[in-house]
């Protein structure tokens, strides 16, 4: 993971309230084939996106997805995917994520 933060493939952050550890996040940076919706190949994988329960629905989680989506704008990146939880859910789709129905995945 240390070789990916330096070659900025990847940018995490980590979010205090004094020293408590209360809130993560993630983005990975990766170059696809150009298409017609992301003419940049641009592509950018949100994860561990998290929020320590005393502190959820608090805008903490909203206020991280902003700083990540904020360092994929700056990139040019032409698409933002996530995997989500139930309970994280209505956050992505509020901020405007939809469900994509011909994702798959080879196990």
């Amino acid at each position: 993971m240390k070789h990916l933060l330096k070659t900025e493939s990847h940018t995490a952050y980590l979010v205090f309230d004094g020293d408590s550890f209360i809130g993560a996040g993630g983005v990975s940076f990766y170059k696809v084939m150009p298409s017609y919706h992301n003419p940049t190949g641009e592509t950018a994988f949100l994860m561990n996106i998290y929020t320590a329960p005393e502190y959820r629905k608090k805008g903490i989680g909203r206020n991280v997805l902003d700083i990540l989506v904020s360092d994929c704008k700056k990139r040019g990146v032409g698409q933002i995917t996530l995997d989500t939880t139930k309970m994280g859910r209505s956050l992505y789709e509020k901020y405007g994520f939809v469900d994509l129905d011909d994702y798959m995945e080879l196990k």
